[in-house]
């Protein structure tokens, strides 16, 4: 008698749909805030997190980002691995798999333990908004600047940008990552005074 083979099914990625913009700081977010109450946008809450991004096996053949994000510094954090980005319509979009993980200090030796390693770390405080009942909308404060990130639905992203006063044809197409990287990189070349 031949063994069945067993067959998984295939996982559920999900796709990240997004607008990233930057602004010039607290008060474009008082700003939006007013607008985002004014709209009956609901806000679901407010936290910090450091990213911790690696490198490793699987970074050298494969064109995906790894992310470990700690909420709040507490011990729980989430586990993300983004796929490449394209572009439809100056929407970024992309597949993302995200885990929860209790003990995210556990993730970071377990990802140790398989030869990943921390290339760098960024801080973000973020308050996160509901508009429509189907599109988040992010205010983020990081170490190198202030940004507004719309995730939602490929077909509705640029015209609820738009509602907020943003052009879609202007946003960012770095990641977070990316611009950390960028920001780091740029801190070393300057001379301390």
């Amino acid at each position: 008698m031949a063994r069945r083979r067993i067959h998984h099914r295939p996982r559920d990625r999900s796709v990240e749909c997004e607008l990233k913009f930057r602004v010039r700081g607290a008060q474009d977010h008082a700003r939006l805030r007013a607008l985002l109450r004014k709209r009956g946008a609901r806000l679901e809450g407010k936290y910090d997190e450091e990213n911790y991004r690696f490198d490793g096996p699987g970074k050298s053949t494969r064109n995906i980002t790894l992310r470990l994000r700690v909420l709040n510094g507490g011990p729980r954090g989430v586990l993300t691995a983004k796929g490449p980005a394209h572009f439809v319509g100056g929407v970024k979009v992309r597949e993302e798999t995200e885990v929860e993980v209790k003990d995210a200090h556990a993730t970071l030796d377990l990802l140790a333990e398989l030869g990943f390693r921390v290339e760098f770390t960024y801080k973000k405080h973020r308050a996160m908004w509901t508009l429509d009942g189907v599109v988040t909308v992010t205010l983020d404060t990081l170490d190198f600047g202030s940004f507004v990130e719309l995730e939602g639905p490929l077909e509705v992203l640029p015209e609820k940008a738009r509602s907020l006063d943003f052009d879609p044809a202007t946003a960012l197409k770095d990641s977070y990552s990316v611009l950390a990287r960028k920001h780091i990189a740029a801190s070393k070349k300057t001379p301390a005074r």
